[in-house]
């Protein structure tokens, strides 16, 4: 494939802010059709992005003939069906993450990838990132020593309109499990987890404890994790999402046995390295579009000028440690 002409199915936030404008960043890449089942939507996302057409009925969008490659931007619990369907009609996907609501849709994704030969590449962006790309750096040139343990903390506030009260069919479907896959912590702790397999290798245990210590919604607000990587490495986590604004914090500290390690997930706080030469900060701006440098490597896999490894099979572990964490299975 020489050109690769996009199809969108779905056109959420994500596609304005955070992908969308990359698809048509990147050499030979265009967008050429999108779908929402929104016809209003779907209108009007097309003409404020010119593109040329736009439906809303999945299929048709990707039996299109000039849509080669298909990008999956639903709710997780979707992500399998939309995949499957495309990959199907032999064309590659791009899904958003986490891959699916499930570990076990995780699965038939990449059986149907296994049978059909289409790639399916997974939005965890943060790996191609220049902030994550120089932790990894800091961490196998032996700054800190050999890693010791891994901790993940995360809090934040409840949003202001769910204290004020909410309808459960008004909710963001991020706090809706039949789509989501659980609450928060299914949206927002992937690309954690994602990272740490990254620098650390497939977590091969996990167990995990929840709770509803609020009651705004269904699903948990908070959790505490741990976990282990097959390189023996044992990490921890806790995540709340009801907290005060005063317990704020957005942060992953890598102890080693000749210093520390801190970064951040979410806000791109500035790098630091405790040792006992002293205390390093190091700040690392991300591009304009967060998902350009993913995007364009998986452009340039389909090219055959590169080799993604963002995919389906890399993702699935993510969805394993979430799922165990959360007692699914």
């Amino acid at each position: 494939m020489k050109i690769i002409n996009w199809g969108f199915i779905g056109c959420g936030d994500v596609t304005e802010r955070k992908s969308g404008p990359a698809f048509n960043e990147v050499s030979n890449s265009h967008i050429v059709a999108v779908m929402s089942r929104s016809e209003q939507r779907a209108r009007s996302y097309a003409e404020r992005h010119h593109i040329e057409r736009y439906y809303t009925d999945a299929q048709k969008l990707i039996d299109d003939p000039e849509v080669n490659a298909v990008y999956v931007a639903t709710p997780p619990s979707s992500h399998a069906t939309f995949a499957i369907m495309a990959m199907k009609a032999g064309k590659p996907v791009y899904v958003e993450k986490p891959l699916a609501s499930s570990y076990d849709d995780c699965v038939r994704i990449n059986r149907v990838a296994e049978e059909t030969g289409m790639p399916c590449f997974v939005a965890y962006y943060r790996r191609c990132l220049p902030y994550f790309i120089k932790v990894k750096e800091l961490i196998d040139s032996g700054v800190i020593g050999k890693p010791i343990t891994v901790q993940v903390r995360f809090s934040e506030p409840a949003h202001a309109s769910l204290l004020n009260g909410t309808e459960r069919n008004a909710l963001p479907w991020r706090l809706q499990p039949d789509i989501a896959g659980g609450g928060l912590f299914y949206d927002l702790a992937p690309h954690q987890l994602d990272l740490l397999q990254q620098y650390f290798g497939v977590i091969v245990e996990a167990r995990g404890f929840k709770d509803n210590r609020k009651g705004l919604y269904e699903p948990e607000d908070t959790v505490s994790a741990c976990f282990r990587f097959e390189t023996g490495l044992t990490g921890s986590g806790s995540w709340c999402f009801v907290a005060h604004e005063s317990a704020r914090e957005d942060r992953i500290e890598i102890i080693g046995d000749e210093g520390l390690l801190s970064f951040s997930v979410f806000d791109y706080a500035p790098i630091v390295v405790h040792t006992s030469s002293g205390t390093q900060t190091i700040a690392v701006p991300n591009p304009p579009y967060v998902q350009l440098p993913l995007i364009r490597n998986v452009v340039e896999h389909l090219q055959g000028l590169a080799v993604c490894e963002c995919t389906s099979i890399s993702a699935t572990p993510v969805n394993w440690a979430l799922d165990r964490i959360l007692g699914k299975f």
